[in-house]
């Protein structure tokens, strides 16, 4: 989840466990801060944006680690706060805000690799986006009124907010389920093989999903709003690049994205460049991810691919009808892809 999430979840967790015990502004404080440490690896630089992306939520993000870090983090607290005394409820406190980073993580889609050093399975359920206001609101509303109020009455409310916050993930879980049942009908309806498939909350809401199944073909994509009149979901189906992937599968940098993406990636070529793109996050055609990850050249007949490494990630560049398609769209008012949404303006 972004920043802000994660920082009232933290303040939240700790009010939770030390508002009885010591200051609600010192409990929310601690939570505020521990909240936010284990998103510091953002800061280390790994020598391409590929190992940026896939290397973030990792060791940092990872339960067993985060429980070993847990008791000095507990003790410089406790030490800062001169509540030597209250350790142990400190250590508690520390520990379930680390801990409960992670696992708010695992909610969206994007890839935390919470099992190291078991395992580096990249877990990523998608019932939420990563910025989802409605999920926050009630963190930050709790919290405040409590920091506000007198302690007993405060702690009710800082119960609320978390309560509320965690019904609206268990929400999400629901109507990620419910959609991918529909998906499924749909699918089989219009008669597509799918080897798998995929449900992710769009940005910013609950009430629209996004859905993407990979096909022998290629992949397809559609989305359905809980506002829709009707349950049918029409898919559009476009080309993954498949042939250029079995030309380049080799090298490291695709497949690591191929690997974190659980083989949902579509490969391009234009002007010579290729480029490959995770289908988890974004919208046909623009991809939050995507990066160049090879040369193609036909030189007197001798063709050649040559490997490089990504400076940077492709910025996926939105156009205007996007943004005027995102909200019809949630809305249940047009059952066009944006790809058809573009070219129909």
């Amino acid at each position: 989840m972004d920043s802000l999430s994660q920082i009232a979840l933290g303040a939240a967790v700790g009010v939770a466990v030390m508002g009885r015990k010591t200051a609600l502004w010192k409990a929310a404080v601690m939570g505020a801060v521990v909240g936010t440490l284990p998103d510091l690896d953002v800061l280390i630089k790994h020598g391409d944006p590929i190992r940026d992306m896939t290397l973030h939520r990792t060791e940092s993000h990872a339960l067993f680690y985060l429980t070993l870090v847990a008791p000095l983090f507990a003790w410089i607290t406790a030490k800062l706060a001169r509540e030597m005394h209250l350790f142990k409820y400190w250590w508690l406190a520390v520990w379930l805000v680390l801990v409960t980073h992670p696992l708010l993580d695992t909610m969206t889609i994007y890839g935390t690799q919470l099992a190291l050093p078991f395992s580096d399975y990249p877990f990523g359920i998608g019932s939420v986006f990563v910025i989802d206001p409605l999920y926050t609101l009630p963190l930050l509303i709790g919290t405040g009124i409590a920091l506000a109020r007198k302690q007993l009455a405060g702690l009710r409310w800082n119960t609320f907010g978390l309560a509320a916050s965690s019904v609206y993930l268990l929400w999400g879980l629901a109507m990620q389920f419910y959609v991918g049942t529909l998906a499924d009908k749909s699918l089989a309806a219009q008669g597509l093989s799918v080897q798998q498939r995929l449900v992710t909350a769009a940005p910013f809401n609950s009430l629209l999903w996004r859905v993407v199944a990979i096909t022998p073909e290629g992949y397809a994509e559609s989305f359905y709003s809980l506002l829709d009149s009707d349950t049918e979901i029409r898919f559009v189906e476009y080309p993954r690049g498949q042939e250029i992937y079995q030309v380049v599968r080799s090298n490291w940098e695709v497949n690591r994205i191929a690997w974190f993406s659980h083989g949902y990636f579509k490969m391009e070529q234009q002007n010579g460049v290729i480029s490959i793109a995770d289908l988890r996050m974004g919208v046909e055609p623009y991809y939050t991810f995507t990066f160049d990850v090879a040369k193609h050249s036909i030189d007197k007949n001798n063709e050649r691919i040559i490997f490089i490494t990504p400076e940077q990630r492709i910025p996926a560049i939105k156009s205007e009808q996007s943004l005027q398609w995102f909200p019809q769209r949630l809305l249940g008012k047009t059952d066009q892809s944006l790809v058809e949404f573009l070219g129909s303006k």
